[in-house]
């Protein structure tokens, strides 16, 4: 398919106009950084996330209204894939301090149910577990099972035939699956996914994701530089930069704006940041080629009119791809999903933000250099 194939637009002409949008995006996102700061999910901040999935549909109003009582802070829930998904994250690894008792008191009443007034011993306590010691190990053997069945967490403390002991796991998930089906007993539901991410995991994964963006670009630097001249290299850098930070100044902007829209910073978000780095160099060097090919031939040709002449002519090409990839991408922004979301999100305002970088900034800057220091790019 061809078209804008005869075109003859100014575009140079009008980068005065682009940089003025580029500017006020950036103010206006950034400013929105200082001032609201950015939304990090739980791979970087560090809490737990489950994802329960209920055998009817489910109300989430009604779930959100059960678990903000049980005494876990702040905690964030969502539908997650359909009307019976619900996705429920906290900031909170373990059971809370003062909750812990009441955690205590369930499991006990629940052993209490088997086997009524049966004496026990609390042999051991952390902040996700209780170790029990009967009297036989046919009795604990009996409650590992029935707990089991009832959807307690039970184990062995030992394997050999005269363990006495049984442990139980006491965690976020056990604390909200314990509550909700004693409030919802018409409506069963399994744990689909339960994660768990320390403060200081979340700190080396978002290092570890700057150090990741970061070495892409001086990558990137490198390997056009020797591909083009060095003042190509900068320019294509400088717009990767550009459709980077103007794309993380709207998650600050728009968060919490737009409904059912996450913009929560993970690492699924950095996954996406990579792959916008790569589209958008990709259409930037397609531009420094045609414009490395005119400059070979028409050698005397003033460089803005060479460079106008080098977008027309890549300009079929730019919409046909960022055409198709947008149109993928908004299919996944609106039915993909919560987890897909900020990921397509990024990779939709990226993908127009980045084709217009490859004329507006890293092709303007490359003229302004020329005009600035009155030098003569050639190959």
């Amino acid at each position: 398919m061809r078209i804008f194939e005869n075109i003859h637009i100014d575009w140079l002409g009008k980068r005065k106009i682009f940089y003025i949008i580029s500017i006020s995006l950036f103010l206006i996102g950034w400013a929105n950084v200082l001032i609201r700061g950015l939304h990090f999910g739980i791979d970087f901040k560090g809490g737990t996330e489950i994802v329960l999935q209920f055998d009817k549909a489910v109300d989430v109003s009604t779930v959100r209204s059960y678990v903000e009582k049980i005494g876990l802070g702040f905690v964030e829930i969502k539908t997650f894939g359909g009307e019976t998904g619900v996705l429920i994250r906290t900031e909170s690894q373990n059971i809370p301090k003062a909750i812990f008792p009441k955690v205590v008191d369930h499991i006990d009443n629940a052993i209490d149910k088997i086997f009524p007034g049966i004496p026990k011993t609390k042999v051991d306590t952390s902040a996700s577990t209780i170790t029990y010691a009967f009297s036989n190990a046919d009795t604990t053997n009996e409650l590992i099972s029935r707990l089991l069945a009832a959807g307690y967490q039970a184990g062995k403390v030992s394997e050999e035939l005269t363990n006495k002991q049984m442990v139980v796991r006491v965690g976020i998930a056990d604390w909200i699956k314990e509550n909700l089906r004693t409030n919802m007993p018409d409506n069963p539901f399994q744990i689909i996914k339960e994660d768990h991410v320390g403060p200081k995991v979340g700190n080396e994964l978002k290092t570890n994701a700057l150090i990741a963006i970061a070495l892409s670009l001086i990558g990137i630097l490198i390997y056009l530089a020797f591909r083009f001249k060095f003042i190509f290299a900068v320019g294509a850098v400088v717009a990767l930069f550009h459709d980077v930070l103007i794309t993380m100044g709207l998650y600050a902007a728009l968060y919490g704006v737009i409904p059912g829209l996450n913009l929560e910073i993970d690492l699924t978000v950095v996954a996406a940041f990579l792959t916008l780095i790569g589209y958008s160099v990709n259409d930037t060097v397609i531009v420094f080629d045609r414009v490395r090919e005119n400059l070979k031939i028409h050698k005397t040709m003033p460089l803005e009119e060479l460079i106008n002449q080098s977008v027309n002519r890549t300009m079929s090409r730019t919409i046909l791809t960022a055409g198709t990839v947008l149109l993928a991408v908004l299919v996944l922004l609106i039915f993909g999903g919560e987890v897909l979301r900020a990921f397509s999100f990024t990779l939709f305002f990226g993908t127009i933000i980045g084709t217009y970088s490859s004329i507006f900034v890293a092709s303007a800057l490359v003229l302004e250099y020329a005009n600035r220091f009155q030098k003569k790019v050639n190959f």
